[in-house]
């Protein structure tokens, strides 16, 4: 399913009026530029997932799902268990959605949570080794976007994180004379190590916004997101569309998302219970 935007004549004469208020501090939904719209995170949503969240972020709302095989590892990395994140926009999500495969927006949106769970370190992939070169865990999340208003990075990164800090996964035995590793009942988290968190800005004119809308997104020049750990480093970034930033405007956006970074965590934390 694509999540194509369309250029809607009304939403590109909203844009004076947008910059009137930007440049008094305001903005159509009566936020401040740096202000996010409400996050809400809820977990284990999903009966037959390992583990799964449901977040909304103002209408926007992402549903993130996880499944966890034994699967082979990759040639390369024979030490390191997998993990693989990928995105779909269903077909009610929004009036611009087209049917058949993602397109390159969804793929990009895939790509940067995978990125920002893996950068981070999230999960330490080398603990979810069975036997090296053979058997290990293998870490699958799903995302489908249910309602699209703006700022699907943020929501399906945070949907993303939530579901994996949900996350159960079986255990297994690796018996001592050799062979596959044989499932047992019991259940035990997933080895994270930290919390990454997401947070997008779009420029409009020379204006910087933190969670932009569909409106917004409209008719922004470009867009950037960083997504920070809990320890206060920025260990993923991704900038879009062909507008320019300045380099006070980078540094401005890295630290900001540092900051709202930390404001999103809480709630993650909240949503998930003990961590």
């Amino acid at each position: 399913m694509s999540a194509v935007k369309k250029t809607i004549v009304v939403e590109q004469l909203k844009r004076a009026q947008m910059n009137e208020l930007l440049v008094k501090g305001k903005r159509l939904d009566g936020r401040g530029l740096l202000d996010r719209r409400d996050l809400t995170v809820v977990t284990n949503v999903i009966e037959k997932a390992e583990g799964s969240a449901r977040v909304t972020l103002g209408n926007t709302e992402v549903i993130a799902g996880v499944k966890v095989n034994m699967g082979t590892p990759f040639p390369d990395t024979p030490d390191k268990g997998l993990l693989v994140v990928s995105a779909e926009v269903l077909p009610l999500a929004s009036p611009y959605a087209e049917p058949g495969p993602p397109d390159e927006r969804t793929i990009e949106l895939a790509r940067v949570t995978d990125r920002g769970v893996r950068e981070s370190g999230m999960i330490d992939v080398s603990k979810l080794v069975l036997v090296p070169g053979k058997h290990v865990y293998a870490v699958f999340v799903d995302v489908s976007i249910l309602n699209v208003d703006g700022n699907l990075f943020d929501a399906v990164s945070a949907a993303t994180v939530a579901a994996i800090l949900s996350t159960r996964i079986p255990k297994y035995e690796v018996p001592a004379e050799g062979g596959a590793p044989v499932k047992t009942d019991q259940k035990m988290p997933l080895p994270v190590q930290t919390i990454p968190v997401a947070v997008t800005m779009a420029k409009i004119g020379e204006h910087l916004i933190v969670d932009p809308t569909s409106e917004e997104e409209a008719v922004m020049d470009t867009r950037i997101t960083f997504v920070s750990d809990d320890r206060g480093n920025i260990c993923a970034g991704q900038k879009g569309l062909p507008g320019s930033l300045t380099l006070d405007q980078v540094i401005f956006a890295a630290r900001t998302a540092k900051l709202k970074g930390e404001e999103a965590r809480l709630i993650l934390k909240q949503g998930v219970g003990s961590v």
